[in-house]
Order: C-alpha cells, then structure tokens, then sequence
C-alpha cells in the first residue's frame, strides 16, 4: 500500500507522519548504531557501536517513526527527505535530516533540534508546519531526546537540498501556524497517569508521543486539530477509518488480550484483525521492531481507557433483502479465503466475525479495502503477509454495499447498513474505474 493514503488526508495539524519503506528497505534506513559520518558534516566527536546513547537513540527513531516520512521511497538515501506529502492546503516535501552541513541539520546545535522536534521551530525560529507532530514529540522526556540526537549524527550525511513548502498563497506563510499553535498546540509535557501502573505510564508515554498514534485515531476537525474528548476514538483518512483503540469492548480493542494486541503490533495480525493500509505501514517501519515489554505496556495503557460510549447496536435480520443478497456476493467472491464462517485464515486473511474495526461506525476503511485491494503488513515473522485484490472491476456499488452489509451484520457482528451511495462516492474518490462493462463514475 502506498504512503499517498497515509498522507493525501494530512491537514496541516498534525495526523501523522507515516508511510511504507518495505522490510528490508526499512532495516536499512536506520543507520546501524555507531556508524560514522564525514567528521567534515558537522559531527563533533567520533561515537562508537558501544555508546548506549547511540543505541537508544536508535529505539527512539524506530518508535517514533522517523524514517518513514523523511526517506523518500523512490531511490533516496535514508533521512534524506525530499518525499512530497499531500495535504489538503498543498504540498510539501519531508526535510533532509542527515548531517549535511549544508543542506541537512549538521550545523544544528543539540538544542536548536529539540527544539524542532518538540516545538515545531525551525533552526532560526521558524514556524514548522504541524505535519510534523511535534504537539505529539512534546511529550518526548529529555533524555529520549538527547539519544535521538546521538543516533542522529551518526546518519550519514546526504548533500540534498529540499524546499520543503511548496504550499500556494496563503498557506505558504509560516506566520499562520502561531494561530494554530495557539489553539491547538497543548506545550504541556508527559504527565503520568495519576494512580497508574509504571507499565500503564510506560504505554501512556508510548502512545501520546512517540508513537503520536492520536495523529490518526483521533478525529479532527476542519483546521486539523484534535475533536476534544474523542482521544483515540477513530479518525478518517482519505480512504481510510483508524478504527477507534479503546477498551471499548464493542468497537475499541477491550476484548482483546495483551498477548493478541503484542501479536498485532508485532506481527500485523493475530486471529482477530489484519492491519492493512496506514497502519500496516506503522506496523512494517515501527511497531514489529519495539520490544514485546513496550507492546505490552502500549497494550495496557490502550485497554485502561474507557474510550466512548457507543454500544452494540441489533444486527440487521439474516432475512432482510440486503443482507440475503450479501450472502450470495460474499460466497461467491470472499469465502474461498475468509471462510464461510469469517474466521479468516491466520496471517492472511482478516477473521470478519465479532470484530472490532469491521463493526466501526465508519465503514471507509472496507469500502477502500474491497474497491482497491491491498496488502498486509510484511513483517520478520510474517515476511510473506497476505494480499487482497481489487474488486472494483468485478463488483458494482449494489454489490459491494450488500457485501460489506452482510460482513457487517454477520457472526456476532452489528452495524450500519452500507450504501450504494457511499461505495460510489469511495470509488469515485479513488478514482477507480467501474464495474466491468460500466462507465467510470
């Protein structure tokens, strides 16, 4: 799956920095611990494979993604920028980030870093543009923050210039983000949860910052900023829902064991789910390289939030005329890997019964899946991941609509009806052709 998904949605305030590299592509984006850089570029003092700083600063790296977006998947060199992420205001390009005097941040103090990172200002005090989650790397504590700049000087130095706003008038004013700051920015650093565990507190740092994982799952409102109190209650991308990540036990992940939510994030499966499109990119490039004890510690601070309030609502009768003619679509065209049960097939196929992301209010996410196709995350333990084709060409709007109705109502599963309407609107969207034998929409 492509990063244009992830990233065409991105309003300036800040949903996430992400995108796929691909396994080995991302296994050699970071830059092995200890090597070293042209002393020439701005690295002051030699740092060896053994400097535990360097190493974390690795971590550091992996669990916030960095790579992901400041590595241009088309032939560039690791944090050399130069990738171009769509936005709803206009584009702009991921900066270069080696240590390049010239042209990356190898004359950047420590300080004039941290202060990027977690301020969003540029080495001459600069307003950045918010697609960079700094209102999420604020939460990062000082010392994440001086391993991250550690491991950063050890990237080698790429001379590759980058403009990175190429937004038009009026958005190419910088000035504008201090408005946006000011109503969105919260400056307040990590706050541990108040009468939690240290693995709870460990997974709350986890999730409110490095992994800025609210970039996604959080709705946003026109200007890109949170929708306050929906904290990880589901968010849309173009094409996509992030489903909500709660211990709402309806549509959040509350029933689901710690082991199966360390096996998701470190597989891109478990017999529930399959991440697919965004978040099998955040699985590939980040979460499949954490450590089980961080993924459980994510798991446990997930699964202690009540999350929202929406219920289980009365599935749709098997009898009703939509759902007889999602059956029929369904055995013909998705059993043969799902399984006439929806139980799927393990690191393969989505198990459909009593699951969480099908029954989410959104059904965005498997209009696109089922229009477009799409590919699971390919991770160490799962190098072969599974594949979905597209069926735009083969299925009409009625079909489609029926289908996912069915799914949706079917196996202790209960949600609302899609519709032709909205199938058409996502294919259109898509620019995906017609059913074959029909004109495009």
């Amino acid at each position: 799956m492509s990063r244009r998904h992830k990233l065409a949605s991105m309003a300036l305030g800040g949903l996430a920095l992400g995108g796929v590299v691909g396994l080995v592509f991302a296994a050699q984006t970071l830059v092995a611990p200890g090597q070293q850089t042209d002393s020439a570029q701005g690295v002051k003092a030699p740092l060896t494979v053994e400097d535990p700083a360097v190493t974390r600063g690795r971590y550091v790296a992996i669990a916030g993604d960095c790579a992901a977006c400041h590595t241009d998947p088309h032939g560039g060199k690791p944090f050399a920028g130069g990738y171009a992420l769509q936005t709803p205001f206009g584009k702009l390009l991921a900066s270069n980030i080696t240590s390049d005097k010239a042209t990356g941040i190898g004359s950047w103090t420590e300080a004039e870093f941290t202060r990027a990172v977690r301020e969003g200002k540029g080495k001459h005090g600069e307003n950045l543009y918010p697609a960079m989650p700094y209102n999420a790397y604020v939460k990062v504590n000082d010392q994440d923050m001086h391993d991250l700049w550690a491991y950063m000087q050890t990237v080698p130095a790429v001379d590759n210039k980058v403009v990175s706003n190429q937004l038009p008038f009026p958005f190419n004013i910088r000035l504008m983000m201090m408005g946006w700051n000011l109503l969105f920015f919260d400056k307040t650093p990590f706050v541990p949860v108040a009468d939690a565990s240290a693995q709870i507190n460990r997974g709350a740092y986890l999730v409110q910052g490095l992994g800025h994982c609210a970039a996604c799952h959080t709705a946003k409102n026109f200007l890109g900023g949170d929708k306050g109190g929906a904290f990880l209650q589901g968010g849309e991308l173009e094409g996509w829902h992030a489903p909500e990540i709660t211990g709402n036990r309806h549509v959040g992940i509350g029933v689901w064991t710690p082991a199966q939510v360390v096996q998701y994030l470190k597989t891109g499966s478990n017999d529930i789910a399959v991440a697919s499109g965004p978040m099998a990119e955040a699985v590939t490039n980040s979460t499949q390289h954490m450590s089980d004890e961080d993924l459980l510690a994510i798991a446990a601070y997930l699964q202690s939030l009540p999350g929202s309030e929406r219920s289980k609502p009365q599935p749709l009768a098997a009898t009703e005329p939509v759902m007889q003619r999602g059956a029929n679509v369904y055995s013909a065209n998705c059993a043969a890997c799902h399984n006439s049960d929806g139980k799927g097939i393990n690191q393969l196929a989505a198990g459909l019964g009593n699951n969480p992301g099908i029954q989410a209010e959104n059904a965005q996410s498997l209009m696109t899946t089922v229009l477009e196709g799409g590919r699971s995350a390919v991770t160490l333990d799962n190098p072969t991941s599974g594949a979905m084709p597209s069926f735009a060409w083969k299925l009409s709007d009625e079909q489609v609509a029926a289908a996912l109705t069915y799914i949706r109502n079917s196996w202790g599963n209960a949600a609302p009806a899609v519709t032709a309407a909205q199938v058409a609107d996502t294919r259109k969207d898509l620019k995906l052709p017609g059913q074959l034998g029909q004109a495009a929409p």
